[in-house]
């Protein structure tokens, strides 16, 4: 482990996609998503209906005050001298504002954590994108630009990994006697265009799919082997996808959940648990595109289904977190700290590559909502 100094970096900025927090921020809020692409208005009533089936309100926003605070907590109990701030791609607080807040507290070497633990695009660069719009907005107002750097992909840090575990043991739990043995695992994430799958990362290092679907495979392992030693059960497994958006003739990463029931219901399986890899904290694609469309479908089936949970705000998500900022402290200083991964992959690195995850897949015409590619 490295040592316990943040130095070079005097600042943590997390960066999160953002969301509604009343019905009147739904279409303000997709018009943000979608800008540029001229969606109507009324187009964009419908994408957010189910927001307003939640009265307006994206779970992600508290979600990520949460996260905020518990990491704030956790930095002040070990002596992390380390102010933590927090940006949205799509709402309030936007990148440019903090950025122009932790620079008037004194701050020019910052960290970004990106609530994206995966290659992508959207998962990734678009995130640097913003805030290269941001420190330039910074500069057309005279203010001093930070030196802003991203935290590694963290899909396979034990911090991650391991509360993801023992989420998949706690939904089996729930199951009944009679099917918990016999369930299987569903791993999804988002969907995303197959030309953005293929391109995603530093292909071609891992190979078809890009680093996209070879990172979250990786994982899943990881989670299936984990619980197979816990229950002494194999049990069998699949990558599948969730929250599809855009153009039907564009080609996007199959199977979806819905259809991945219907499908192990015909083969017999007794029981399903989902388990969102693809998500850091239970927001609005959570919330509804499993909890609500994916459980009903499976209750029109009579398959008993369950939904792990998220790291969420989970105290070693948080403390993996806190190794992730020493470990780039400490290589930003010409230290060589212990890099930890679990899996086939090995840590990712610091710095993306040129050219790495381009948006060369159009882009869908019609966003989802909290949809990590919209």
């Amino acid at each position: 482990m490295p040592d316990e100094r943040p130095q070079p970096y005097d600042a943590l900025l997390l960066l999160s996609f953002g969301g509604p927090e009343g019905t009147e921020d739904v279409v303000p809020f997709l018009e943000n998503v979608t800008r540029g692409r001229g969606i109507p208005k009324e187009r964009l009533e419908e994408v957010g209906q189910h927001y307003f089936l939640f009265d307006g309100v994206s779970p992600i926003n508290a979600q990520n005050r949460e996260l905020l605070a518990a990491l704030r907590a956790d930095f002040a109990r070990h002596g992390l001298d380390l102010p933590v701030y927090w940006g949205n791609r799509n709402w309030t607080p936007y990148p440019t504002d903090a950025l122009r807040e932790l620079v008037r507290d004194g701050h020019r070497r910052v960290l970004t954590l990106t609530t994206s633990a995966y290659a992508s695009y959207s998962g990734c660069r678009q995130y640097r994108e913003n805030l290269a719009d941001a420190l330039a907005a910074l500069e057309a107002e005279g203010l001093p630009l930070p030196r802003v750097d991203k935290l590694r992909h963290y899909f396979n840090h034990p911090g991650f990994v391991r509360p993801m575990t023992d989420g998949v043991l706690t939904a089996l739990a729930e199951l009944p006697d009679a099917v918990r043995d016999g369930a299987h695992l569903a791993f999804t994430t988002h969907s995303i265009p197959t030309a953005a799958a293929d391109t995603s990362g530093p292909a071609p290092v891992h190979g078809d799919g890009g680093a996209y679907v070879a990172e979250h495979l990786d994982v899943a392992r990881q989670i299936a082997d984990a619980v197979r030693e816990h229950t002494g059960v194999e049990r069998p497994w699949e990558l599948v996808y969730q929250s599809r958006s855009g153009a039907p003739h564009i080609p996007w990463l199959e199977p979806d959940i819905c259809d991945h029931l219907e499908a192990r219901h015909a083969a017999g399986a007794p029981a399903v648990v989902m388990v969102p890899i693809g998500f850091v904290s239970d927001h609005m694609e959570v919330l509804y595109d499993l909890d609500t469309e994916a459980k009903a479908a499976a209750r029109e089936l009579g398959l008993p289904v369950v939904r792990s949970a998220t790291v969420g705000a989970d105290p070693r998500f948080v403390a993996g977190v806190r190794e992730l900022v020493l470990e780039r402290a400490a290589t930003e200083r010409g230290e060589h700290p212990e890099r930890c991964a679990l899996g086939a992959l090995g840590p990712s690195h610091d710095v993306c590559p040129v050219g790495c995850c381009p948006a060369r897949a159009p882009r869908p015409a019609a966003a989802g909502a909290d949809s990590p590619y919209a």
